[in-house]
């Protein structure tokens, strides 16, 4: 079978895992969160201690926390942790990227009130976690067990993110249910997605064919952006939306198809999680 080669990769270098954080700073903030939370709620005691006051680092309580959602009889618990944290143990930039979405997570959800709780809780940061975990395999050459991974975080989670899809650091994922990456979408640093969001292709072609979602960007839940479009630098893609063409940097977008209604009305919307539409008249910038 043949498959239809796609559109050329965008020629601009993609902003991924840029930013820094104190991965220690983190990992000893969510220790004493923990041992708060075993004071207030001894019932939850034997899962705070097991995935944080028992381990070490951030990377044995992520491999932990994981192990434990996504277990079966095919892969239990006692298989699948050791390979995560032997993971995140040999690849630091995992841990970093981790804690740079659990910060992302805490700060723009207002719902979130201990940054221990997308680690306990939080399905969309556990998503993107395992997401990170299968992307590694897959960048060595252990495919097989990424797509395995891929499809036990897709029943858990109900989220399906392709081993081979490139995303950034300090991703906030929020609610995540149905949320999709085809395997060529490329997601930027400092993006803010909520659920339904979709980043897949058209029809049967191979090659560069998924979206590329640049920094800053704020896609609302139900958008669907389909094909090698680039939502540009700080722009906001309106709920239920279907984006089928470019999205110019810091400008709104809405309706299906999509279409500019004005300026983003944020730098940054992705941090502003300002679902409204803000629809001042906006004008291609002159060249320069």
């Amino acid at each position: 079978m043949q498959h239809i080669g796609g559109k050329p990769a965008s020629k601009n270098a993609f902003n991924l895992c840029h930013g820094g954080i104190d991965v220690g700073s983190v990992w000893q903030t969510l220790r004493a969160e923990a041992r708060r939370v075993v004071a207030e709620e001894p019932s939850l005691k034997q899962l705070v201690e097991d995935v944080i006051l028992s381990r070490g680092s951030l990377a044995a309580a992520l491999g932990t926390r994981l192990g434990r959602r996504l277990a079966r009889e095919d892969m239990p618990r006692q298989s699948l942790e050791p390979l995560f944290t032997g993971l995140f143990e040999s690849q630091p930039p995992l841990v970093h990227s981790a804690a740079r979405d659990l910060a992302a997570m805490y700060e723009r959800d207002p719902a979130c009130f201990s940054p221990l709780e997308p680690l306990l809780f939080f399905k969309g940061f556990l998503a993107l976690s395992t997401y990170r975990l299968s992307h590694q395999l897959w960048l060595d050459g252990r495919r097989w067990l990424a797509l395995y991974i891929q499809s036990i975080a897709s029943e858990s989670f109900a989220v399906d993110i392709h081993p081979a899809a490139r995303i950034g650091c300090g991703i906030m994922l929020d609610h995540a249910t149905s949320f999709v990456v085809g395997e060529t979408a490329v997601i930027e640093d400092d993006v803010s997605i909520l659920h339904e969001v979709t980043l897949g292709g058209t029809g049967k072609e191979s090659g560069e064919r998924h979206p590329i979602v640049r920094s800053g960007v704020l896609l609302g839940a139900g958008a669907k952006i389909l094909g090698r479009v680039e939502i540009g630098v700080g722009a906001k893609v309106g709920a239920g939306s279907v984006v089928l063409a470019d999205v110019p940097p810091h400008t709104t977008v809405a309706g299906v198809p999509a279409v500019v209604v004005g300026e983003a009305g944020e730098e940054n919307p992705a941090s502003e999680m300002n679902q409204q539409l803000d629809c001042r008249p906006w004008k291609l910038p002159s060249p320069t």
